[in-house]
């Protein structure tokens, strides 16, 4: 039986960031991920993934922010918040790997402009949602394992 589909949802990362601690904190998602059995090509690229979004949220964003890593069975979950959320809680009712609980969604906001890092994750994370409020931006995106045999898409 699918554990994720019972709802266990274990956060194995809850870490907040700024312009200083980027490397830290791709050495920890690599970690992380590894620990969790993705396989090395799919590491990468959540370090990746997970590196464009909070370098976007120190620059567009509050110049810090939180990340949190659920493991959904082997899947990985992982929400960057900038604002209000990622400093405060109370702010996002349950806090959890599906709450993305802000006021007039926005697919890829201020986040979006200039670069390319949000198309970038966009290619490679099975999921990827972008909200945003007056009070910060939410991105949430799932890596999924892969597949006996699978090969992960090529960019």
């Amino acid at each position: 039986m699918d554990d994720a589909a019972d709802g266990e949802k274990a956060l194995i990362l809850d870490t907040m960031f700024d312009s200083g601690t980027l490397h830290t904190l791709r050495a920890a998602v690599q970690a992380h991920a590894s620990r969790v059995g993705l396989d090395g090509h799919r590491v990468q690229e959540l370090v990746l993934a997970v590196h464009e979004l909070a370098a976007n949220a120190v620059q567009h964003g509050a110049g810090a922010g939180r990340l949190r890593i659920w493991d959904l069975a082997g899947a990985l979950r992982c929400r960057v918040d900038d604002g209000a959320p990622a400093f405060d809680d109370s702010a996002v009712p349950g806090a959890g790997p599906d709450d993305v609980n802000v006021a007039q969604p926005s697919v890829l906001s201020a986040w979006a402009v200039p670069g390319h890092g949000l198309w970038v994750v966009q290619q490679i994370a099975d999921q990827f949602r972008v909200t945003s409020s007056p009070r910060g931006t939410t991105a949430m995106i799932t890596f999924n394992p892969l597949p006996a045999g699978g090969t992960a898409p090529c960019l």
